[in-house]
């Protein structure tokens, strides 16, 4: 009886078992689908960070096509996209996904985009979104996202009373439309600006091959200049002038090489920028406004907005904040009489740069030609005699000659074999060693450098602001504060003593140690009265040509930096630095011939000069192998509250070639 109990018994285990057999196949069937579906959605945000969705299962086979078309207009930003956690209902898959966009200049935008599978057979589908796009939940189907920049309000550079030295004026950038212009326009623009024959047309030409449509840069007017022009202009169909601002001095010339220029960046330039620039953006191209271009421009207000949807609220947006003021010490009084003294001298390069004695801010700094190389603070120059100021302190501050010393100025003196001469090959017999630097005898003092330690010419210019080492600290990228090496023998020392041999200077230099004597005591130049940070600038690139004008220069200063601007410095005032006493007495010396050399010595033609006394020393600085050797005129003084310097380079001589242009400059400072 007992059978049947068993039987059932069995039948109950057997179907117990095909029971939990089931549910371990529906188990697995359920991990495979949710499997399949984050595998899915996994694909959606790996295929998307490589911008490559081949295989990525969309419902819509238009799906992947419109990837790039949708954030084309975001310039190449990098994306990231990670998967979110998957939820899975049914036939129905849910996600979000973070997409994180790294936008050009860092700045990161992340937002969710959520994601819906769908099953279909043994596969899953990334369905259309209920809203937006696959791309962005706000982004309309088939719409793209666009990235734009606007610019900051810009800081100024600002002088010593507070007012910008170049204020935002209005310009026209003039430029070619590739696919408007042709051969013939670009021909005739180019005899109307005075650019080279060929050059806008040969432009043309290459932007038409490479399909380019970026419009091409040729020059940039003034208000004054366009208006000249404007008629002309409109005549030439795809010459376009979309009207901009843009900082601009009083004239084309104020300041420069110094102040620099602005204008639109090259693509050299972006590619550099790590992101900081765009293709179009404007910024300081050379000179402080390139240096402190970081601080100047402040950020952009960056947004991603949907094309061409103007009603539309942006998708992203980062608020930029406005530039900073950048404080210099110039006087714009001084640098006008600075640059029109150096008027006369033509087409002979030149520079001329004043200091003020009390504190050494730098008051002026003017280049002949204005647009180049920045000789007034970065030129290398042999300072020939008017190195003789130092030769004179070390002299007189170690006691190893006094004025009344009777030191002989014969026309030649042999040192080891080099013959010495005097510029003019005079000779003064057996003067006072006052009248020997009265007159400028070379070889009283070529006698004299016997006398001195090796170190010592070195420790006087130091001491006098030449060879100081505050060229690092000017604000101005390889500002020369002169090289005055330890002498290593009696023909450098000798060479040395006048200025010749291994000495360099800038002008800056030579104004930094009539300052000095002057003052009493020395104190580094200052040329910022902000401090800031980490300045940087884009690399000076070939500009568009520019008219007498224009608002930007055609050329960078030679030394202008090239590294990747960084972000924005702050800016503080700075200190002033507590004045390094000088001998005293040593001083008092140097200053009673120095103002003998203009009462009557080789700086008379500055006897009558209007504005006071004026005392310093010329200098004729021999260079290069011609014979006879080349030289460059030099004379460097002070006069009442200001110190200066002047070279006029391949100049005869500094008595009748440099001295005259310091005597132009402070007349003009007298009116």
């Amino acid at each position: 009886m007992r059978t049947p109990v068993v039987i059932a018994s069995a039948l109950a285990v057997l179907v117990a078992g095909g029971a939990g057999a089931a549910v371990v196949i529906h188990l697995r069937e359920e991990a495979e689908q949710d499997r399949r579906a984050r595998a899915a959605i996994t694909a959606l945000a790996d295929g998307w960070s490589r911008r490559d969705l081949t295989g990525v299962p969309f419902a819509d086979p238009d799906a992947a096509a419109s990837l790039a078309p949708a954030t084309t207009g975001l310039q190449a930003s990098a994306v990231e996209v990670r998967p979110g956690k998957v939820t899975r209902d049914g036939e129905l898959a849910r996600a979000d996904v973070e997409v994180s966009w790294t936008l050009p200049g860092g700045l990161r935008w992340t937002y969710p985009v959520p994601v819906t599978a769908r099953r279909a057979g043994q596969a899953w589908l990334l369905q259309p979104p209920e809203q937006g796009s696959y791309w962005h939940p706000q982004l309309p189907v088939g719409a793209a996202m666009s990235l734009t920049r606007t610019p900051a309000e810009r800081g100024d550079l600002l002088d010593r009373a507070g007012e910008a030295l170049m204020p935002q004026g209005r310009v026209y950038p003039v430029q070619l439309d590739p696919g408007r212009a042709t051969a013939d326009v670009a021909t005739r623009l180019e005899r109307l600006v005075g650019e080279k024959a060929g050059v806008l047309a040969g432009r043309l030409a290459a932007a038409k091959r490479s399909g380019s449509k970026a419009p091409i840069a040729v020059i940039t007017y003034r208000e004054r200049d366009f208006q000249r022009l404007r008629a002309d202009l409109d005549a030439l169909p795809g010459v376009i002038y979309p009207a901009t601002t843009q900082p601009l001095g009083p004239t084309r010339e104020f300041g420069q090489p110094l102040l620099g220029s602005f204008g639109e960046v090259t693509a050299e330039v972006v590619q550099s920028s790590g992101g900081r620039y765009q293709a179009g953006d404007r910024a300081g191209l050379s000179g402080l406004q390139g240096r402190y271009d970081a601080t100047l421009a402040g950020t952009p207000t960056v947004r991603v907005v949907i094309t061409g949807d103007q009603a539309s609220a942006p998708l992203f947006e980062r608020p930029g904040t406005p530039g900073t003021d950048v404080a210099l010490t110039l006087d714009p009084r001084v640098q006008a009489a600075a640059e029109k003294a150096l008027v006369g001298t033509g087409e002979v390069p030149s520079a001329l740069v004043a200091v003020d004695v009390a504190t050494g801010e730098v008051l002026a700094s003017a280049n002949r030609p204005a647009f180049g190389f920045d000789r007034a603070l970065t030129g290398r120059f042999p300072p020939g005699s008017a190195f003789k100021i130092a030769s004179t302190y070390a002299l007189l501050s170690t006691g190893r000659v006094a004025l009344t010393t009777p030191v002989s100025c014969p026309a030649r003196f042999v040192v080891d074999g080099r013959a010495f001469r005097n510029f003019e090959g005079e000779s003064l017999g057996s003067p006072t060693f006052r009248q020997d630097v009265q007159h400028s005898c070379n070889t009283a003092f070529v006698q004299l450098a016997a006398r001195l330690e090796p170190d010592d010419l070195q420790r006087a210019a130091a001491a006098l602001g030449v060879g100081a080492g505050w060229g690092r600290e000017l604000g101005v990228p390889n500002a020369v504060d002169g090289s005055v090496p330890v002498t290593t023998g009696a023909t450098d020392q000798a060479a040395a003593t006048i200025g010749q041999g291994r000495v360099l200077v800038s002008p800056l230099a030579l104004a930094v140690m009539s300052g000095s004597v002057a003052r009493g005591s020395y104190v580094p130049p200052r040329l910022l009265r902000t401090a800031t940070a980490a300045p940087d600038s884009p690399a000076p690139s070939d500009s568009p040509a520019v008219s007498d004008e224009t608002a930007a220069s055609s050329a960078a200063p030679s030394a202008a930096p090239s590294s990747t601007p960084s972000s924005a410095p702050s800016a503080a005032p700075t200190a002033q630095p507590e004045p390094t006493p000088l001998d005293a007495d040593a001083v008092a010396a140097l200053r009673t011939v120095l103002r003998d050399v203009v009462t009557g010595g080789t700086a008379t033609v500055l006897a009558d000069t209007p504005g006071g006394p004026v005392s310093g020393k010329t200098g004729t600085a021999e260079f290069g192998s011609a014979t006879p050797p080349r030289t460059h005129a030099w004379f460097t003084g002070y006069q009442g509250s200001i110190a200066f310097a002047v070279v006029v380079e391949e100049g005869r001589s500094g008595g009748s070639v440099a001295a005259p242009i310091a005597k132009a400059f402070l007349t003009e400072l007298a009116r």
